[in-house]
């Protein structure tokens, strides 16, 4: 008979590429999971995986396998869950959630508050990372729903097999040194600030790349990133204490903005969207959850957070 923990295994090894990308996914050592698919192949009677180069690939019954394997796992999912409720009499279970920074603290948070006296038989946990690392995650049942974020211009990835809705818009802000001579006016033209030096998230982010884009295309200049930082709270610091330039999400201007200036950009909106992905079947306790994010998202009193320097 085949064992679930193993055709788990052998998904996540086809979906990362390699054994040591699975095994650092899982954690788990690569001998294990090596000891575990080559014990799979014999239940299975066939070769599942082949060299690839440096990486590995599904054989035609790997295939096979995999395919149901992803039928099978989310049958699992449900049937806990739905035990799990009938045992309380409501929606419950685990639900795994996971945001970046500025959503965990203005979205996530506010939700499990709410949940907590709800849906007291729903346990949330709630981890801080960035779409690009958890989209994947999701896709592999290593969480529930996903709060993401998409700037105009980037568009993120399609998955047939997620369902995306949209929480709430957001405008892009320039965030200047309380000092600098563009912020005693209203909005600015990106174009005057070519010498200053900018602060964004790190390389391979969605936030970075808006930077560079934004500073192309409206500014008509190659913007100095020199500072890195996934943090939208250091990057403010960096704003008061290093004289840099940031261009900031609403939802990261929710806490203090004092000393510096928020102002808007004169050459054209640059937006953000928040989103939430889950998978397509979602459980009573999924629902619940992304229920209660999307109360909190329409609480945020997301619109122009101006201040004068």
């Amino acid at each position: 008979m085949l064992d679930l923990h193993r055709l788990r295994l052998l998904r996540e090894v086809a979906s990362r590429g390699t054994v040591h990308a699975a095994a650092r996914s899982l954690g788990y050592t690569p001998s294990a999971i090596s000891q575990q698919l080559t014990v799979l192949e014999r239940e299975a009677g066939a070769s599942l995986l082949e060299r690839a180069g440096r990486n590995v690939r599904l054989t035609d019954a790997g295939a096979v396998l995999v395919r149901h394997a992803e039928l099978l796992l989310l049958g699992v999912e449900a049937a806990e869950a739905e035990l799990a409720e009938v045992a309380a009499g409501r929606p419950a279970g685990v639900v795994r959630v996971a945001a970046f920074q500025s959503a965990f603290l203005g979205i996530v948070v506010p939700a499990v508050r709410s949940l907590t006296a709800t849906h007291p038989d729903i346990r949330v946990t709630a981890t801080e990372i960035e779409v690009e690392e958890a989209a994947p995650a999701l896709r592999l049942q290593q969480l529930d729903a996903v709060v993401g974020d998409e700037y105009t211009g980037q568009p993120r990835a399609v998955h047939a097999d997620l369902f995306r809705e949209p929480l709430l818009r957001e405008e892009i802000r320039l965030v200047l040194p309380a000092g600098h001579p563009a912020a005693t006016a209203g909005p600015v033209r990106l174009a005057g600030l070519a010498g200053l030096s900018w602060s964004a998230s790190q390389p391979g982010t969605g936030h970075r790349e808006m930077h560079i884009r934004t500073c192309r295309e409206l500014g008509g200049f190659e913007p100095d990133l020199r500072y890195s930082s996934d943090d939208f709270f250091t990057q403010l610091e960096l704003v008061r204490a290093a004289g840099a330039a940031a261009l900031l999400p609403e939802l990261g201007l929710a806490q203090s903005t004092a000393d510096v200036a928020v102002r808007s950009i004169a050459d054209g909106p640059v937006g953000r969207e928040v989103f939430l992905l889950t998978r397509a079947a979602r459980t009573p306790a999924v629902r619940a959850v992304a229920a209660a994010l999307r109360r909190a998202a329409a609480e945020q009193a997301v619109g122009p957070r101006l201040t004068s320097p």
